[in-house]
């Protein structure tokens, strides 16, 4: 299995392409991919997303929220800000969902390089 970050499969349903893109197709055609619950949430209040684009997205599997997920996913961020690193909320809630999994992330945000550099996030 593998997850994807709404960058990349926002470029996967634009027709962009890169490795990141073909990383998709194939975890699609494989049934592997998986999306952090927070990507789900970024993709439909996109207020550029088409109900199709909605109805697809909606039938991916998530990832489960694990026991004491938002105590590990703040303790994650307040890491990367004490090295005065950015960190957002929703990158944190993703790259703790990929790690509580132990999932790779597809992404294009370079953001993520902080959260593999420093808490054992796994790129694609």
């Amino acid at each position: 299995m593998i997850a994807a970050d709404t960058s990349s499969i926002s470029a996967y349903f634009n027709g962009d392409s890169g490795a990141d893109v073909l990383r998709i197709d194939s975890a699609l055609a494989n049934g592997l991919l998986r999306l952090p619950p927070v990507v789900l949430t970024e993709l439909l209040s996109d207020p550029g997303a088409s109900s199709a684009l909605a109805s697809i997205i909606t039938q991916f599997k998530l990832l489960e929220v694990t026991e004491d997920y938002w105590q590990r996913a703040g303790k994650l961020r307040q890491r990367l800000s004490k090295l005065g690193l950015r960190a957002k909320i929703a990158d944190a809630l993703i790259a703790q969902s990929c790690i509580d999994h132990d999932l790779a992330l597809i992404t294009r945000d370079t953001d993520f390089r902080h959260f593999a550099k420093h808490c054992g996030l796994k790129l694609a």
